[in-house]
C-alpha cells in the first residue's frame, strides 16, 4: 500500500499548491456543468411544471419519453451530439467539437431529461386538494399555478441540485465531445480515468478527493431542501 500513501501525499501537494493542471480540469468541471445545468433547468423546469399540472392529449407519452431518457447511456449521448457537430455533420461549421460548449450540448440534454421527469414528479405528488381548495376559495387559474409552484420551490431545488450532481461526475459525455484536452477540455473525471490508466495516481486521487467534496455539499444541500420543505 505504500504507493497509495505516497499517491495520497503527492496528491495533497497538488492540491496545496494548486497545480494548474489539477485546478484547470476543476475549473473546466465546474464550469460546462454549471452552464448545462442552467440551460436545462431554463427549458426543463418550465416543461416539467406543465407536464406535471396540466392535462393535455399527448401528456403520457411525452412522459415516457422523458422517463425512458433517464435511463439513456451517455456515451450513446455523446455519440449523437458528435454526429451533429463533427465537421461533416449539420454543426460541423461552428467548430463545436472538443470544445466546452460542445461538452454543454451534451451535458444539457444528459441534464434535461432528469430536470423535467422530477419536477413533473414533484407537482403530481403535491396534495390535489390543495389545488381544489385554491379553486373553492376563488383563485384564478394563473393564481392557482403560482401557489403550486411556490408549494414545490424546495422540491425544485432537490430536482436542481441531484441533476448537478449527476452530470458533474459524468464521463462519457465530456470525454467524447470534449476531447480531454489538457488546460481546455479535460474534466476530473476524465483526468481521473486517463492518469490512472497511465499508473500516474496523484493527480487522479486529488481530483477524486475534490469529487468527494463535491457530493458531499451535493448531499449538504438535499438534506438542507428537504428539511426546508417539510417545515414549509
Amino acid at each position: 500500500m505504500g504507493y497509495f500513501s505516497e499517491g495520497m501525499s503527492q496528491a495533497a501537494s497538488l492540491l496545496v499548491h494548486m497545480d494548474d493542471a489539477t485546478v484547470s480540469a476543476i475549473e473546466a468541471t465546474l464550469v460546462s456543468t454549471s452552464w448545462a445545468l442552467f440551460v436545462a433547468a431554463l427549458l426543463g423546469l418550465p416543461l416539467g411544471f406543465v407536464l406535471g399540472y396540466a392535462n393535455f392529449p399527448g401528456k403520457r407519452a411525452i412522459r415516457l419519453v422523458s422517463d425512458t431518457l433517464l435511463a439513456f447511456p451517455t456515451v450513446l449521448i455523446g455519440l449523437l451530439v458528435y454526429v451533429f457537430i463533427t465537421a461533416r455533420g449539420p454543426l460541423g461549421e461552428y467548430g463545436l467539437l472538443f470544445t466546452l460548449p460542445g461538452m454543454v450540448i451534451g451535458q444539457t440534454i444528459l441534464a434535461l431529461p432528469i430536470i423535467v421527469s422530477w419536477t413533473a414528479q414533484a407537482v403530481e405528488n403535491l396534495d390535489a386538494r390543495c389545488r381544489q381548495t385554491l379553486l373553492t376559495l376563488g383563485a384564478g387559474r394563473m393564481q392557482t399555478a403560482l401557489l403550486t409552484l411556490s408549494e414545490v420551490r424546495y422540491d425544485l431545488g432537490m430536482v436542481c441540485v441531484q441533476a448537478f450532481g449527476r452530470v458533474v461526475t459524468e464521463v462519457g459525455v465530456a470525454m467524447m465531445l470534449g476531447g480531454n484536452i489538457r488546460y481546455s477540455t479535460r474534466t476530473m473525471t476524465t483526468a481521473i480515468s486517463l492518469e490512472t490508466s497511465k499508473g500516474e495516481f496523484a493527480q487522479g486521487i486529488a481530483l477524486g478527493l475534490v469529487l468527494l467534496l463535491i457530493a458531499f455539499v451535493v448531499n449538504l444541500l438535499l438534506t438542507w431542501l428537504k428539511y426546508r420543505g417539510r417545515r414549509a
